[in-house]
């Protein structure tokens, strides 16, 4: 597997550390033609219909806040790639629907449902993982390319050969996670964690971490996640956490972080010991009282993205405030589309065959952006993304081989910047 895309990446940004992993297995327009695509393969066995993306994230919920980044991210790749002629001759054509939260698990539901009626040959998302589970059958026994941006559950590794995601498990950040705290001097840290798959997967990956470097976690562990779907349990939470006298909280939620924060301060906590994670790093700077969380930290996977990347997604989207997982949202249409380059047809089957290829797995001439990467397979040569991202190419469980982790730290104003980034490898 070709690496010198990630030694590349490493070196260029500042502050990057090393950090080697081993882990255990384990509305839009309608688009699409009603005529079904014979099954694929790379060497395009399939139809060269257009190519149907079918984005499913989060407009309502408690991570609406991820949306609009995602969204641009997929819509700027699209725009890019129908610039440069579109996917064997036809434009790209994009449906977005909305997937919300597990909390309101019939949206994702019914989304899945309307993009297979309008022939989406790729889906991109969802943002939860706990939203992914609940369609992932739906959508991969359709053999429909699933490619999650921001999905991070460790369970969803190797899933089905037709889901992939472009962000890393919770191996990658939890360990970041971990080390941040532990290296910022603290040895008595509390988790205050909602229970869900996300937030149990990632707390115990950061606690394994922590534990390993001799600190101790002395809440939140097993049975003292609280229920996401009751804003009424958080009072107790914070004072139970509290009671344990820790000198750094992690918190791990979504929504419900409006709430903790808040309470965690008027009970005296310092809030600058507070650590987030990529499910609530936000910009609060019209939610909490200026200095609230000033010094307080959080991680997210992926390389924090240039000014250029910025510009073009402003250009799509002039109000966004956030750049969270664009980049992946973007490398999840790139991939794919180039996939069905290099099969030859825009079939989920040939798509599926094609995008451990494109993306490095097996080697190839280093590439950027639709129109390079394209020519270079219609020459007939093999490539490797070069992810905006930072990703590295799919192992063989769908899962980027390795990533960036973003810290990023709080200002007077609530708002967060980046500080450095760790870099990692799964083996």
């Amino acid at each position: 597997m070709k690496r010198s895309t990630h030694t590349a990446r490493a070196a260029a940004l500042a502050g990057a550390v090393a950090l080697v992993l081993a882990a255990c297995g384990g509305g839009g327009e309608e688009g699409g033609d009603d005529d079904e695509a014979d099954g694929g393969s790379s060497s395009g066995g399939g139809e060269a219909t257009p190519l149907v993306v079918g984005s499913l994230l989060p407009q309502t919920g408690s991570l609406a806040f991820l949306g609009p980044p995602e969204i641009a991210g997929v819509d700027l790749a699209i725009e890019e790639i129908n610039a440069a002629g579109g996917v064997l001759g036809s434009e790209v054509e994009i449906v977005h629907t909305d997937s919300s939260d597990a909390d309101n698990a019939e949206v994702a539901t019914q989304s899945v449902t309307d993009l297979i009626s309008r022939n989406a040959q790729v889906i991109v998302g969802a943002a939860s993982s706990s939203v992914t589970l609940n369609v992932v059958d739906d959508i991969t026994n359709a053999e429909i390319v699933q490619i999650s941006p921001a999905n991070t559950a460790t369970k969803l590794s190797g899933y089905s050969p037709f889901y992939f995601r472009t962000a890393p498990s919770d191996v990658v950040q939890g360990s970041a996670l971990g080390n941040l705290v532990v290296n910022d001097g603290h040895a008595n840290v509390a988790f205050i964690v909602f229970n869900d798959d996300y937030g149990i997967t990632l707390r115990d990956v950061a606690k394994e971490t922590i534990e390993a470097a001799g600190g101790t976690v002395v809440y939140g562990n097993p049975g003292e996640e609280f229920d996401p779907a009751s804003d009424d349990v958080i009072p107790s939470v914070v004072t139970e956490a509290l009671a344990t006298s820790p000198d750094a909280i992690v918190v791990i939620a979504f929504d419900q972080s409006k709430l903790i924060v808040p309470a965690l301060a008027s009970a005296g906590f310092d809030t600058s010991k507070l650590y987030f994670t990529d499910g609530n790093l936000s910009d609060y700077s019209e939610v909490f009282e200026p200095g609230t969380l000033e010094g307080a930290q959080g991680t997210l996977p992926g390389a924090f993205p240039d000014e250029d990347f910025q510009a073009r997604l402003l250009e799509v989207d002039g109000s966004l405030k956030d750049f969270s997982y664009a980049a992946e949202s973007y490398d999840a249409v790139m991939l794919a589309a180039l996939a069905a380059v290099r099969g030859g047809a825009t079939d989920g089957p040939t798509i599926q065959e094609n995008m451990a290829a494109v993306s490095g797995a097996e080697g190839g001439t280093e590439c950027t952006g639709f129109e390079e990467c394209a020519a270079l397979l219609e020459d007939g040569e093999d490539i490797a993304y070069q992810a905006v991202s930072g990703a590295g190419p799919f192992n063989e469980q769908n899962d980027p081989s390795s990533a960036f982790v973003g810290i990023y730290r709080y200002d007077a104003e609530n708002k967060y910047t980046w500080v450095k980034a760790e870099f990692g490898e799964v083996e």
